[in-house]
């Protein structure tokens, strides 16, 4: 019988070691070296669980950091690249190398540097260390210049550990869920599918059980406790989720644009423009959520204006008002 007393480790800390561990070696790593090596699989392992369970933890993490943007190279037999028994998986450095004649301005050398200042070589955990040992102890060769690579922010929202565990156990949560405009969260109960990121926010795509439809939900607006249940659910609907996730969130963003002025050379200008197109009068800003993007513009005070859409506007001017009398200001 397999043990359970293999040490916990935070869903997201078995996947920042994935990355580290793929990104440290140019020749791919086996999925037996994977499961053997690294923090996250490793324990599960040492425990007693199956092959099976292994792989397939495994392959839904290929699936959400895909998802996330992180390109996973499968390498197959030179021989026979259709036959991937023996497959190796890496993160190909070049997919992150800049050009040569990049140029940067020095606002936006001032936020890498900011940026950068929260990265450190002693920001890789022990676990992740001891990976790319047992890594190398097996004849893989591991770049070094990986080690740093690790962040110490560890940031998330509270919800995402036991949504994550309710994935990989493919068993159904319930979590009260405040939407915009309501005064009070509801009770939801989900079959999640998949974790994912999108602007800086997390989500999780989930089948309502009550209407049996898919549905995307921020998990910041998740108020309370996710609580795992005993009623599990195929686990087969779990794939393409991550896809489908994102393919949605794109679809709707592109479909509503807000337009905004903004004051050149300030985080505003610096923040939006990473994501919107140039117009006449300012910037088109695609979003999901207008409530969330009304926090966000709000957040820039005088740096940002918006032009239209009216209920976005109107939005945002209430958000200051709210600041305005909470801080016993005046007319």
């Amino acid at each position: 019988m397999p043990r359970n007393d293999a040490p916990r480790s935070a869903p997201e800390e078995r996947l920042v070691n994935l990355v580290v561990a793929l990104l440290a070696t140019e020749q791919g790593l086996t999925k037996e070296t994977i499961l053997s090596s690294v923090s996250g699989y490793r324990e599960q392992s040492e425990a007693g669980a199956s092959k099976d369970a292994l792989e397939k933890m495994f392959e839904r993490d290929k699936e959400n950091l895909r998802g996330l943007g992180v390109p996973i190279e499968t390498i197959g037999d030179h021989a026979d690249p259709d036959d991937l028994r023996e497959a190796r998986y890496r993160v190909p450095t070049a997919e992150y190398a800049l050009p040569v004649d990049i140029e940067f301005t020095a606002a936006e050398i001032a936020l890498l540097n900011l940026a950068g200042s929260v990265w450190s070589e002693s920001s890789m955990s022990e676990q992740a260390r001891s990976g790319l040992r047992k890594i190398r102890a097996l004849g893989n060769p591991v770049d070094e210049r990986i080690i740093g690579y690790a962040p110490r922010i560890s940031v998330r929202d509270h919800a995402f550990a036991p949504l994550q565990r309710a994935i990989e156990q493919a068993r159904t949560v319930t979590f009260p869920y405040l939407k915009p405009g309501e005064r009070s969260a509801r009770l939801r109960r989900v079959r999640p599918l998949a974790l994912v990121e999108y602007e800086a926010r997390w989500h999780v795509l989930g089948v309502d059980v009550a209407t049996d439809a898919e549905r995307t939900y921020l998990l910041s607006r998740i108020t309370d406790a996710v609580v795992i249940t005993r009623e599990g659910f195929d686990p087969e609907s779990r794939r393409g989720a991550g896809e489908r996730a994102l393919r949605g969130l794109r679809e709707l963003a592109d479909s509503q644009t807000a337009l905004v002025e903004v004051h050149p050379g300030t985080e505003a200008a610096l923040r939006l423009g990473r994501r919107a197109t140039p117009a006449t009068q300012g910037l088109r800003v695609p979003y999901v959520d207008a409530h969330v993007l009304a926090d966000e513009l709000a957040s820039y005070g005088p740096e940002a204006r918006v032009v239209e859409p009216p209920h976005l506007r109107d939005l945002v001017i209430e958000r200051l008002r709210a600041v305005h009398e909470r801080h016993g200001g005046t007319r």
